[in-house]
């Protein structure tokens, strides 16, 4: 992961970079910074405020791949407007659980408030907030629904790692202390590009291609939920401050809500092979999936190694481990096809952040 990156010049410069193009995020972010400003003051070190950083560039990028999700299968209000819904991919989703829509439009919410909140605070402690909106290039949908906003991130070419599925079920390894390579629950989803919306109106038909766009989805939103149900607690043994502590182990259970949430969403999804492309979605209860492995409804963590294994099994998050976490999540979500498409500047900034947050180191007293 190190050979991924690639400074900035100077400290300047990336400050610039991280702060122009504020102005065009309205009145409402305006209001939101001065009222942040009179929060409260007090310098952040160098590591907390790059960890906040880094976590706050993750929480935009998930609310770019959420508000899609919902402009097309969730639901459109006050609360999270943009798009105007598509019906068939809407009930293509509803298969998966008859409240999809009301999760999505919660999950994007959700997101929303923690990237806003995170620039906030960091601003509120004179330290800079991120933007990325001069990288809103992407082309979403064309399908109906889609408002057609530029975007920042790609659900129309993903890998799916799906390996979350049986690494959560296992009860003899975790990551942390090992190398083992966990099966994966879908094994197509991880050997070539597949979308997880309708592209445009062509892809509404045939029946069993929607549905399994709609399965994708359902697999990626549980994907995405368990990156960030790690990546907090991962960060969070580097705060050096209580307050940002308290932020990041704040936030980071609803990241596990979601990804609980979505997991036993994703069980659900119809078997079918997708006539258009091949990709299948086996029915994980049956043979020869039919061991807890893969069954279905074990949706809570099954009690594992931590720490060492001459202390007894426990169920936790994993994994955990703080090592280079953050230039993780990076490879993580470039690997799943999330930012095909993106400028090389856009993957230098994200890389300087994840590079920061990782250098960051916990100061006591």
């Amino acid at each position: 992961m190190k050979g991924l990156w690639n400074g900035w010049k100077n400290a300047a410069s990336r400050r610039s970079f991280l702060t122009r193009g504020m102005a065009a995020g309205g009145a409402l972010w305006s209001s939101r910074l001065h009222a942040a400003a009179t929060f409260g003051s007090g310098d952040l070190t160098k590591g907390d405020a790059a960890i906040l950083r880094f976590a706050a560039a993750a929480e935009i990028l998930e609310t770019d791949l959420w508000i899609q999700y919902n402009e097309l299968g969730g639901i459109q209000d006050k609360e999270v407007p943009g798009g105007s819904g598509n019906p068939a991919y809407t009930a293509a989703l509803q298969m998966l659980d008859s409240d999809m829509a009301q999760y999505i439009h919660d999950n994007t919410d959700d997101e929303i408030t923690h990237f806003t909140f995170l620039n906030a605070y960091l601003a509120s402690k004179g330290a800079d907030p991120v933007n990325l909106d001069s990288f809103r290039t992407l082309p979403g949908s064309k399908a109906t629904g889609s408002s057609g906003s530029p975007r920042l991130t790609n659900l129309m070419q993903l890998t799916l790692d799906t390996s979350w599925w049986t690494r959560y079920r296992s009860g003899a390894n975790n990551p942390d202390l090992d190398h083992f390579v966990f099966p994966q629950a879908i094994p197509g989803l991880f050997q070539g590009q597949f979308p997880a919306i309708p592209r445009t109106d062509d892809d509404l038909t045939p029946a069993k291609h929607l549905q399994a766009i709609a399965n994708t989805a359902g697999f990626h939103f549980a994907t995405i939920e368990q990156g960030g149900t790690s990546l907090y607690p991962a960060m969070a043994q580097r705060a050096s401050s209580v307050e940002v502590l308290r932020v990041l182990v704040s936030i980071g259970p609803t990241e596990a809500m979601h990804f609980q949430t979505w997991q036993d969403k994703a069980g659900n999804a119809p078997p079918l092979t997708d006539p258009t492309n091949g990709l299948t979605f086996p029915d994980l209860n049956s043979p020869p999936f039919d061991t807890e492995t893969f069954q279905t409804n074990l949706i809570m963590p099954e009690p594992c190694p931590f720490l060492s294994r001459l202390l007894p099994p426990c169920s936790v998050v994993r994994p955990t481990n703080t090592d280079e976490a953050a230039m993780g999540v990076v490879k993580f979500l470039t690997d799943m096809g999330l930012f095909i498409g993106q400028t090389p500047a856009f993957f230098t900034l994200l890389q300087d952040l994840a590079k920061a947050a990782d250098s960051a180191r916990r100061r006591v007293g």
